[in-house]
């Protein structure tokens, strides 16, 4: 079988590709420029580039050919000039769902947020809401994954957490009153995502799918920290401070410590879809625990956050 992956040197896209190519199938691995690209997965048999933005279904379509499933996992967690929520995920999309129906695609898979729904005052998340519709509406056969909060090796959360507990010794949570999360390790979602292609058990579904505990942000760190060997101190903070603070940190750094959308995200808690979904069978269940060992597996190298983060020393 072969599979495109858009986002395919990204975090999820490349966990995907890794696992796909582990059990036989072909990838077509579907990004932008030459600064997304993940070399190593490129020099990986069985893996291929195709160089795409997603604004062109003509080209998306070229790409395709040949090609058993896509698997749309492309999206942005904050807007910068043209890459916009509604560019990426929305138009982006459309663009995939016409390109895999031009080139008789079997098999449509889209990556999307538990908590994504219309009307919510969120632009990520209604943007990634109006995406699931358009799988949804395509006219192929499509699964949708609503995916909580994930973890594992070159991920925001644990990258992030990381960084920032090797810069100082401290944690705002996300209001005066946490909220719960359920992270989810990379190898859990890939599992699901690699067995929509088979079979058809996720056929024409909208399934969510969450880590196997639920755990509130600060005990999420306190263990990052023990891994770490590294103190931290939890001091509530409101929302409202952090909206400020998101709206500071896309401003002037590369990759900020949190943008408004994780904000967002976190004051509601990621532990249950938005919306009705279809149940995920049993077989398929995430078993993998927030634990000493599954953190060490995802941390990065550690390294505190400098000026090399700020966009004015890029």
């Amino acid at each position: 079988m072969k599979i495109a992956i858009t986002g395919g040197t990204g975090f999820v896209g490349g966990h995907l590709a890794r696992a796909l190519v582990a059990e036989g199938h072909e990838v077509l691995a579907v990004a932008r420029g030459v600064e997304r690209r993940d070399q190593g997965l490129l020099r990986t048999p069985g893996v291929q580039f195709f160089a795409s933005d997603l604004s062109d279904p003509h080209q998306l379509a070229e790409g395709f050919a040949g090609c058993d499933g896509v698997a749309h996992c492309a999206g942005i967690n904050r807007e910068i000039a043209a890459q916009t929520y509604e560019h990426v995920h929305v138009q982006g999309t459309a663009n995939v769902a016409d390109a895999a129906a031009r080139a008789r695609v079997k098999k449509l898979v889209l990556l999307s947020f538990l908590r994504a729904r219309p009307h919510c005052g969120s632009a990520y998340h209604e943007s990634k809401w109006a995406a699931e519709e358009i799988v949804r509406k395509s006219g192929l056969d499509y699964t949708v994954v609503k995916s909580g909060m994930i973890y594992g090796l070159g991920d925001h959360m644990l990258d992030h957490l990381s960084r920032l507990l090797c810069t100082m010794p401290f944690l705002a949570t996300v209001g005066m009153q946490e909220r719960a999360i359920r992270p989810l390790a990379i190898a859990d979602l890939t599992m699901v995502l690699g067995a929509a292609f088979v079979g058809g058990q996720l056929s024409r579904k909208t399934i969510a799918i969450t880590g196997p505990e639920e755990l509130l942000l600060s005990d999420a760190v306190r263990r990052v920290a023990g891994v770490l060997g590294k103190p931290v101190l939890v001091v509530p903070m409101p929302v409202g401070f952090h909206y400020a603070l998101a709206i500071l940190l896309e401003r002037i750094m590369t990759i900020p410590l949190a943008s408004r959308a994780q904000v967002r995200i976190l004051s509601e808690g990621v532990v249950e879809a938005a919306g009705p979904c279809d149940p995920l069978p049993a077989d398929l269940a995430p078993r993998t625990f927030f634990t000493a060992e599954t953190i060490r597996k995802g941390l990065p190298v550690l390294a505190p956050f400098g000026l090399r983060d700020l966009r004015c020393c890029v």
